[in-house]
């Protein structure tokens, strides 16, 4: 009888053991699950605050002055915009090929194709917001008649913006060029220029900085704005409405069917954007959508 005791005893408390160690490992595993559960929700809400996230590199007129006023809007979608200001043609482009930002508006398409290509960026554009045309402006003339001959002409050093100059010098009667279909056009190009104007090329946003020293620049429109000038009221000559020059917004190549680029675009060719450009603006520059 003692030996049967014996064994019924082992047998309760072995039987009592294991149900203790199950008990305490069914605690840990909802403990584990409570904690990866946690953890996943946090990992996805810091997810979602990335994926709304859009840092936009622009320059200061009106790329900057629209994108602040849309803010709003841009909150509307969910979108989180953060503004980055740039003043030349050419970190913007590198900055978004090495990721640093997200989304670039200050150029237009002939611009970025050209400077991708030379740079062998892989960009894409998103769509076209506005136009800007470019002019030409003189603090010596106040008629494209009084050029002189010999008289130093500015015009951007860039080839997309250079082209631009001298077809618009072309149209206004100038000079002639012996292939204005070509992409590739530069001073070199010219076939007539009967005042023996001398052409100077220099970078684009340096011009309204010297351009008081030449008898005569090209200089687009959002750098007139930051140094003062009304297009309208002081430019000599103005690219018409039709110009194919609109500034777009770029992101890099694959991002452009992502959600939040989507609704960014959204935002810039919106009503909204619209009515912002033609009241600030007042027909200087005008909406491409």
């Amino acid at each position: 009888m003692k030996n049967i005791f014996k064994l019924l005893l082992a047998l309760t408390l072995v039987a009592t053991l294991v149900a203790c160690n199950n008990s305490t490992g069914n605690t840990n595993k909802n403990v584990t699950e409570e904690t990866t559960g946690t953890s996943s929700e946090t990992e996805s809400e810091t997810k979602t605050d990335e994926d709304n996230k859009i840092i936009i590199g622009v320059s200061p007129v009106p790329h900057a002055e629209i994108t602040e006023a849309l803010k709003d809007e841009f909150a509307k979608e969910g979108l989180d915009v953060e503004v980055k200001v740039f003043d030349d043609y050419v970190q913007p482009n590198l900055a978004l090929d090495q990721g640093d930002i997200d989304a670039n508006y200050f150029q237009h398409i002939p611009y970025l194709e050209n400077f991708a290509k030379e740079r062998g960026l892989s960009l894409e554009n998103l769509g076209s917001v506005h136009i800007e045309p470019m002019g030409l402006y003189s603090d010596k003339i106040k008629s494209l008649d009084e050029l002189k001959d010999g008289d130093e002409v500015l015009i951007p050093s860039d080839p997309s913006n250079g082209r631009r100059a001298l077809l618009l010098l072309e149209k206004n009667g100038l000079i002639t060029l012996k292939d204005d279909t070509k992409e590739d056009i530069t001073e070199k190009d010219i076939d007539q220029n009967t005042k023996n104007l001398k052409f100077t090329p220099i970078e684009a946003a340096n011009i309204p900085n010297v351009y008081k020293d030449a008898a005569l620049a090209a200089i687009n429109t959002n750098f007139a704005l930051g140094a003062g000038l009304n297009p309208s009221a002081d430019a000599l000559a103005l690219e018409d409405k039709d110009s194919p020059y609109a500034n777009i917004i770029a992101v890099r190549k694959g991002d452009e069917t992502k959600d939040k680029f989507q609704k960014l675009i959204k935002v810039f060719q919106s009503e909204a954007c619209k009515k912002f450009i033609e009241e600030k603006y007042k027909g200087e520059i005008y909406p491409a959508f």
